[in-house]
Parts: C-alpha cells; structure tokens; sequence
C-alpha cells in the first residue's frame, strides 16, 4: 500500500525485498554512527518484525521510502510509538534511517516534512516529537528545517552513563489551530 508521496519519494509499506537492503543499512557504521551500535542481521528482523506489528496495530509507523526515479528503496521514514521512560513519553516520534547513498539529496527533510502533514491532517495527531543524541547535528538539522522547536535536553534512560550518546536534545511540533 502506498500511504503518500512527495515530487520525489513513495512512502509504502515494506516488502521483504527490502529487508537484505535493510539489513545492510543497519550494519554501515557511517549509518548507525548515533546510534549505540550497528545492528546483526537477526536485529535487523526483529525491527523489521517490530515496524510491521505498528503498521498493523497502529495505522502508522516507519513507512519504507522509495525514490520515484529509480523505485528503489532507499530507508525509512515515520512514526514510531515511543514507550520508554521519561517525563514526555509515552509518545508519538517523527524519525528517518536513510542508506548512506541517499544522504545529501535532501530526502529527509522533504520526507519528514510529507510525513508530518500526514500525521496531522490524515492521522489526526496534535502533537509529534523527535529526538536524537545531541551529537547528531545532521538529524538535528532536519528536526529544524522541518518547522520542530527544541524544547530540552535529556539524558537518555537506554543509553549507559559515560556514553556521547547519552544526552539527546528533544523537538516537538505541535497542530494548531491556525494550521
């Protein structure tokens, strides 16, 4: 099923043609840099089992995206429902993966921009977060670009002490009713 498109991209759900490209995303470092660590091929499956349950038990999730040029897939970006404990979740979060090859054409931003119009006029939702290790200045970037305001920094309750990767900056958005 196709959920939406830009000029550019197709957000669709999954298919298991996409898990080998999935699977050797999630092992480039270049990739996985913010996050603790790549990822095996069996983690792989179970995300990509994780991101199907929420499209099934939610409506939404992290939507496969191709580019209309090629129709090739080129990584993910969606929703994902938020559960671990701090002062703002449970909540809805805006996030994107994307294969190195792909970065520098401006993909995430155009998608995550797409993606929150949908949340909020075809999901309905009245408020999105994102959230990335303060380090992470490119996913930042995008957070920005994409009309989110940071609203704190935390220190992340699934990360170990002494990692760079501990303290996040969080980003929200919220519908108003001039939107």
């Amino acid at each position: 099923m196709v959920y939406f498109e830009t000029d550019r991209l197709v957000f669709r759900d999954w298919k298991e043609t996409d898990l080998e490209e999935f699977r050797i995303m999630n092992k480039d470092t270049r990739v996985m840099k913010y996050f603790t660590k790549i990822l095996t091929v069996e983690e792989t499956d179970n995300f990509y089992n994780k991101i199907q349950n929420e499209l099934r038990d939610y409506g939404y999730g992290l939507y496969a995206v191709e580019t209309k040029e090629s129709n090739d897939f080129i990584g993910f970006i969606g929703f994902h429902w938020a559960n671990f404990i701090s002062e703002f979740t449970p909540c809805i979060e805006i996030g994107w993966r994307l294969k190195y090859d792909a970065w520098g054409n401006g993909f995430a931003t155009e998608g995550a921009k797409e993606c929150l119009n949908y949340g909020f006029e075809i999901l309905k939702f009245n408020k999105i977060y994102s959230f990335t290790s303060k380090i992470n200045y490119r996913s930042e970037n995008i957070m920005k670009k994409i009309g989110m305001k940071k609203i704190m920094e935390f220190d992340h309750p699934n990360i170990i002490e002494g990692s760079p990767l501990k303290k996040h900056v969080l980003y929200d958005v919220i519908l108003t009713s001039e939107e």
